[in-house]
């Protein structure tokens, strides 16, 4: 498969993520880097991204595609492994059943968190067992922006995730090379570049909190157009004045 970007593509999705990746010195010489491929489109969209920063970077780093089964029946992962070839890469495949542990074990009423915190460790497990040392996510702006109105509303903190984190208990480095680019843009992209989407067959699919917030930031940006840009802006220039910290000791 041959890598083609227009020059529409070329400014608004490599020039902010080869921005972001040399901004936060995400990927280094030597660097070997699993993406995490759940069949989505931000996922599919990084990988293909990326495949194409590795020509413009000065150094060489690998890529490495890893998807985990969830144990949910009907999945074909045939469009994904197939997109995958193209792109002249082998598939990793790690088969879990954390699936039926969720919903058929624990019986979880609130699975997600449960669910994501045991895809992780196993997804940072399997990458450092390929000899990786970071793991790329396809977290994109909208995720973000959707990530600090969650803290605030259902757990009363300011804050979301990192570009780039160390986790020594496993010695990987989480990088997110799309946090500046807009979820819209990455829709575009698929449908433009045909990029396969795999249905999610979780039974919580479309019915988190996460939805619910999701349709308050579209109700915002309508009102607010550079909402995002906004955001990206101050949580990337945080004045820590300007907030009332207060000292533990003394309270």
């Amino acid at each position: 498969m041959m890598i083609y970007l227009t020059n529409n593509e070329r400014l608004r999705l490599m020039k902010p993520i080869k921005k972001t990746v040399q901004t936060y010195g995400m990927i280094e010489k030597g660097d070997r880097v699993a993406i995490g491929l759940s069949g989505g489109k931000d996922s599919s969209t990084l990988l293909y991204l990326l495949t194409a920063l590795q020509k413009q970077l000065p150094f060489p780093f690998e890529i490495i595609p890893i998807t985990l089964t969830l144990g949910f029946e009907g999945v074909d992962l045939s469009p994904m492994k197939e997109f995958v070839s193209r792109l002249g890469y082998d598939l990793h495949i790690q088969e879990t059943t954390i699936g039926q542990v969720v919903f058929d074990i624990r019986k979880e009423k609130n699975p997600c968190s449960l669910c994501a915190n045991m895809r992780r460790g196993t997804l940072y497990e399997y990458a450092a067992s390929l000899g990786c040392n970071k793991v790329a996510l396809g977290h994109h702006l909208d995720d973000g922006l959707e990530t600090f109105f969650m803290n605030l509303l259902y757990n009363g903190k300011m804050g979301t995730f990192q570009p780039k984190t160390y986790l020594d208990r496993s010695n990987i480095t989480i990088i997110r090379p799309l946090i500046a680019i807009e979820e819209e843009k990455i829709i575009k992209f698929v449908q433009a570049k045909n990029i396969p989407v795999i249905h999610n067959p979780c039974p919580a699919n479309k019915k988190t909190k996460r939805e619910e917030v999701k349709d308050l930031v579209k109700g915002l940006s309508i009102q607010y157009p550079d909402l995002r840009q906004k955001f990206l802006h101050g949580v990337s220039h945080v004045e820590l004045q300007d907030f009332w910290n207060i000292d533990e000791e003394k309270s």
